[in-house]
């Protein structure tokens, strides 16, 4: 009998960790997500070695990385402001077929060995004004494709183990395919696997929701979503928190080909190793935010993530041996991931309804849009003080950060316990800075 428990007990905690998946909408978006994230790595790690070779330069590196997501910055808020006014859907099928014809472009500049620096540059940019405008639709999306929002927080981890899951593969096959036919394939691949997020977007049916009327202005949208968010300081402070770490941390990855190359004697299958040791990690990381039954307890995850993230760049800028390196991407890429979803899953429980999108797009902002930043200042510092020093500093950063937002953790948790306790929640929910997904997401402003 015990053999037979422990199977139920087994598929039971599978089923808790894919519950979200019992929902058609989000069924379909992550099989064709799980493809098309494969060829977005490839590519991500693709330009970052192309360039490389070409130029053999850490700042144009950098630079590339500025360019693709400047864009975020800037425009991720007016995004957010028009997915909460357009239908999202719609949105999301446009910025998905822009991003293949970019793919495209960028294969055909390849393989017909016409491809110089400014033609990276200039398709960088485009690529970052499409997911500008796609990445805070997207978080904003995975509420209206799971009905029950007992199920949203597993939604957001399994949505981030899929990123992770291409994270660990797309790198790993890009690193061969560079070696075995060119990098003019890679992006081809890229472009074929947009067509499977595509048809699962077409294929979804959505119920309509109440749109925001399109007479009211822009700019006022923009102002009360900035209010919302600024004079709310949980919110405040996981944004934050998650700036910093994009920006001083998150360039790791535009300096991989340096440390693969030069610091580690590698070529691109050392690069690949490096990155899907990283997506390895986080993969883990995804896994066990899914296997968690509640978001109880995120809040101190947040800090305690930072932590590892940091920890892990630090070691790994004085390692020199590749297989030392490859189990400290393990540890980088796990604090990441955590870090990030936890405040993901956080921001979409206590955010009202109708600011959704733009309170998104701040953590878009944060999350990606802070990072062109830390790639262009990444790429000048590394062509001054090396690769290694570099990362360091960015290392120490992040970990100076997640000890003051440990310290501020008692009293961020003190500002929301009365919120959740005037909605009829248990005390106990509130004892971090989280809600409880089996609620509905409260619509009254939490300040």
């Amino acid at each position: 009998m015990e053999p037979e428990k422990t199977k139920s007990e087994t598929a039971t905690a599978v089923k808790s960790i894919i519950r979200a998946l019992r929902h058609r909408n989000f069924r379909l978006f992550f099989g064709g997500q799980s493809i098309s994230l494969i060829g977005t790595w490839m590519q991500r790690i693709t330009i970052g070695w192309l360039v490389y070779r070409l130029t053999n330069s850490p700042f144009l590196l950098g630079f590339v990385g500025f360019t693709d997501q400047i864009p975020i910055f800037l425009l991720a808020p007016f995004a957010g402001v028009l997915a909460d006014r357009w239908n999202r859907q719609r949105i999301l099928i446009l910025t998905q077929t822009l991003a293949m014809i970019q793919a495209f472009i960028l294969s055909l500049l390849v393989l017909t060995e016409t491809v110089l620096i400014w033609h990276i540059i200039s398709l960088s940019i485009f690529l970052g004004i499409i997911n500008a405008f796609d990445m805070p639709t997207r978080q904003s999306f995975v509420v209206e494709m799971v009905e029950e929002k007992g199920d949203l927080g597993n939604a957001i981890a399994l949505n981030s183990s899929i990123v992770n899951g291409a994270r660990l593969l797309g790198p790993s096959i890009a690193g061969i395919l560079i070696a075995a036919v060119g990098e003019g394939t890679c992006f081809f691949i890229n472009g074929i696997s947009y067509l499977a997020v595509i048809a699962a977007l077409l294929a979804m049916k959505i119920i309509p929701k109440n749109l925001k009327p399109h007479g009211s202005r822009v700019w006022r949208d923009l102002k009360e979503g900035f209010t919302y968010a600024s004079g709310f300081a949980p919110i405040r402070a996981i944004l934050l928190l998650l700036g910093l770490v994009s920006l001083m941390g998150m360039p790791y990855t535009r300096l991989m080909p340096v440390f693969a190359k030069d610091v580690l004697h590698g070529g691109p299958h050392a690069l690949g190793f490096l990155m899907g040791g990283a997506g390895a990690g986080a993969l883990v990381g995804a896994l066990y935010l899914a296997s968690r039954r509640s978001v109880l307890g995120l809040g101190k995850m947040i800090p305690l993530a930072a932590s590892i993230f940091g920890i892990g760049l630090i070691v790994f800028s004085f390692s020199r041996v590749l297989w030392f390196s490859l189990v400290l991407m393990l540890m980088t890429g796990f604090g990441q991931m955590v870090q990030m979803a936890s405040s993901n899953t956080i921001l979409q429980t206590i955010v009202d309804e109708d600011k959704r999108a733009r309170i998104m797009s701040f953590y878009t902002m944060a999350f990606i849009g802070m990072a062109p930043f830390g790639s262009l200042f990444a790429g000048f510092l590394a062509s001054k003080i090396g690769a290694p020093f570099t990362l360091l500093i960015g290392g120490i950063t992040c970990l100076l950060g997640s000890a003051f937002f440990a310290n501020r953790l008692p009293a961020l948790r003190e500002m929301v316990r009365p919120i959740y306790v005037s909605m009829g929640i248990v005390p106990e929910i509130a004892s971090g800075i989280q809600s409880a997904t089996e609620l509905a997401i409260p619509n009254k402003n939490p300040r």
